[in-house]
């Protein structure tokens, strides 16, 4: 399965950058996407992990759920 490259705007806009193979691949983009970021970007890069761009899409547009250290 291939790793999708993301760039994901603070309206969560998804625009899909690139799709690789391999793990170490879609890493370095993104790390060398984050650092070219100009000032002012509010844009975050993102990869993720699926077996087609539909997929991909859906996960990264899923609300994270909070995480709850300790007892309630």
């Amino acid at each position: 399965m291939p790793y999708f490259v993301y760039k994901i705007t603070p309206n969560m806009h998804l625009t899909h950058i690139e799709t690789q193979e391999r793990y170490q691949d879609a890493r370095t983009t993104v790390r060398h996407r984050r650092a070219e970021r100009a000032e002012g970007d509010d844009a975050d890069y993102r990869m993720i992990f699926a077996k087609h761009q539909l997929e991909a899409e859906k996960l990264l547009s899923k609300p994270k759920d909070h995480r709850v250290i300790g007892e309630d």
